[in-house]
C-alpha cells in the first residue's frame, strides 16, 4: 500500500475485525477508536499479528513505587514452551502462599511478622512455602529472615491476579 501508516494499520484493524465477524466470534475484541482503548488500539496499529501487553505502576502500602511494561508478540507466546512457565503458576496455587506474597507487599518482611500471620502459624509451614516462593522467584531473601517481592515481579503478580478476574474487595480493606 502507498497510504499513510496510520490508514494502513486502520484497514489492517478493519480486516481483522472483519475476519473475527465472518468467523462467527463477534465480540471477540472490544471496540475501538475510543480512550478507553487507547492500548488496545496502539498494539492493533503496532504489530498486526496481534501482541499481549503487561503495563502497570504501583504504589505499594508500604511507599515503595514499581512500574513495569512488558510487550510480548502473539505469534511467540502461542508457539513458546508453556510447560516453563508451570514452577512460577505452581507456587502461585496456594493460598497460603498468596496470603504471604500479600503480606509481604503490604510491609511484613520478617519471619517473625509473617509467623504472626493467623495462617501462617506453624514455623514448618511457613518455611515450606517460603522456600516455594523462593525457588520460583516470587520472593528474595533480604538479610537475616527478611524477605521482599523483587521489583519486577511486583506488577507482573497483581497482573496475574487480576487476569484470574476480579477480586473480591475484602471488608474493611483499604481503598486504592
Amino acid at each position: 500500500m502507498n497510504g499513510s501508516p496510520d490508514l494502513e494499520a486502520r484497514l489492517r484493524a478493519l480486516e481483522e475485525r472483519v475476519r473475527a465477524l465472518e468467523a462467527g466470534r463477534a465480540g471477540a475484541a472490544p471496540p475501538t477508536g475510543s480512550e478507553d482503548f487507547w492500548a488496545l488500539d496502539t498494539l492493533t496499529g503496532r504489530y498486526p499479528q496481534g501482541a499481549v501487553l503487561f503495563s502497570g505502576h504501583v504504589e505499594l502500602p508500604t511507599g515503595e513505587r514499581y512500574g513495569w511494561q512488558e510487550t510480548a508478540l502473539a505469534p511467540d507466546l502461542l508457539a513458546a514452551d508453556w510447560a516453563e512457565a508451570a514452577p512460577a503458576l505452581a507456587a502461585l496455587g496456594h493460598p497460603l502462599r498468596l496470603a504471604l506474597l500479600r503480606a509481604v507487599l503490604h510491609g511484613q518482611r520478617t519471619t517473625a511478622d509473617l509467623q504472626a500471620q493467623p495462617d501462617l502459624a506453624g514455623a514448618g509451614k511457613l518455611y515450606h512455602h517460603l522456600r516455594e516462593l523462593q525457588a520460583a522467584g516470587w520472593l528474595t531473601p533480604q538479610g537475616r529472615g527478611r524477605y521482599g517481592v523483587p521489583g519486577a515481579r511486583v506488577v507482573p503478580l497483581l497482573a496475574i491476579l487480576r487476569a484470574t478476574g476480579p477480586l473480591p474487595a475484602e471488608s474493611g480493606g483499604e481503598r486504592g
